[in-house]
């Protein structure tokens, strides 16, 4: 007798059932990669502002282009604008630290230290004789100084930091104007730190300022290694999430604040001498002129993805964020010449400090986190 043999042909189709369309699937797949464009957008800080500089220098670029600016927007215009991004980068991370320590933490005084800072390093190098070494770390120790002082305050006697540093932003910015009399100093020791604000060649005709690969590199290099690498950097992050929990784990967290607010002033204090090699002079209102260096700094740390709660931050986030300011101020300055160019700059300045807030809201209601 002979069988046949299995039948290993597959199953056929459900009566009904239909073939997936190619269009859907395609579709499908499309919204999946928008939506993880847009939750990377939300969530990751860096994502976003690297979008955003390309959209600013994009649109710029275009214009200038086009002929609709006054001067060309290009590599070297772009490098040259770099000039004011030590400053903006170097005391935002100084916000970085004070902020992400939590309960509040925020610094309004470390224009005021850089104004005061500078002055004693002016005395120091320009009419005491000090060599230019030895000057910047008196600079530099006596803005740790100024920060440790309001460290002090909040940490150990629990002074709220927000009426810390606005009282003692008047304290320092009014002995600025008083230990000379209201006069600068612009001898000559003084006027030769202009160097250090001088462009050197990088690439061709592009150049950068001197300032940041003096100052401005090795100072990210060191915050970024404290933060991200060293026990102090995990005790801060941990005392900005939950001060209570971290203590409880054997946190120091009186001692971690204030070590946050000395090494703020300590970053100010080196901030005091790169704005005195700007100026070509140690000015009394060198960090508090206008609307002074510390609300941009803030703004900055924001921008750059630092949680006002504390306990978020990254060095990436406030080094991109400070990027955007400047090329976004130095475009403006291109579309719009004169006093009006500089106050669209401040309004710019405000929205984009809006923009910032708004989205960390919505990445917290939408994914739980920036």
């Amino acid at each position: 007798m002979t069988t046949s043999a299995p039948d290993r042909s597959a199953p056929s189709a459900p009566t009904g059932a239909s073939s997936p369309e190619p269009g859907r699937g395609r579709a499908g797949g499309a919204s999946r990669v928008g939506s993880a464009v847009l939750r990377a957008v939300l969530t990751q800080r860096v994502v976003l502002l690297v979008v955003l500089l390309a959209v600013v220098v994009g649109v710029f670029w275009n214009l200038s282009a086009r002929n609709y600016l006054s001067a060309p927007y290009d590599a070297g215009y772009m490098a040259l604008a770099l000039i004011n991004l030590p400053p903006l980068v170097m005391l935002g991370l100084a916000q970085l630290l004070v902020i992400t320590s939590g309960r509040g933490g925020i610094d309004l005084s470390v224009g005021a230290i850089v104004s005061l800072t500078g002055m004693v390093f002016g005395l120091a190098h320009g009419r005491w004789g000090w060599s230019l070494v030895a000057a910047i770390a008196l600079a530099v120790v006596f803005g740790a100084l100024c920060g440790a002082f309001n460290g002090a305050l909040v940490a150990y006697l629990g002074f709220p930091p927000l009426i810390t540093t606005l009282a003692t932003y008047y304290a320092f910015s009014s002995l600025a104007v008083v230990v000379t009399a209201q006069q600068p100093i612009s001898t000559p020791p003084v006027q030769e730190l202009y160097f250090l604000a001088r462009a050197v060649p990088v690439v061709g005709e592009v150049a950068l300022p001197l300032s940041i690969l003096v100052f401005l590199v090795p100072t990210v290099l060191v915050v970024w290694l404290v933060t991200a690498r060293t026990a102090l950097g995990r005790r801060l992050y941990a005392i900005g999430t939950n001060d209570v929990a971290a203590e409880w784990s054997g946190i120091d967290v009186r001692r971690t604040r204030f070590l946050a607010f000395t090494g703020a002033g300590l970053i100010s204090g080196l901030v005091a001498v790169v704005v005195t090699a700007q100026f070509a002079s140690a000015r009394p209102d060198a960090g508090t002129a206008g609307n002074g260096l510390a609300l941009p700094a803030i703004t900055i740390a924001v921008l750059g993805g630092v949680a006002i709660t504390g306990g978020v931050g990254r060095v990436s986030g406030v080094v991109l964020a400070a990027l955007l300011v400047v090329w976004l101020n130095a475009g403006i300055l291109l579309a719009v010449p004169g006093n009006a160019g500089s106050q669209l700059q401040l309004l710019a300045l405000g929205v984009v400090l809006v923009a910032a807030a708004l989205l960390n809201g919505l990445s917290l209601r939408r994914y739980g986190g920036a």
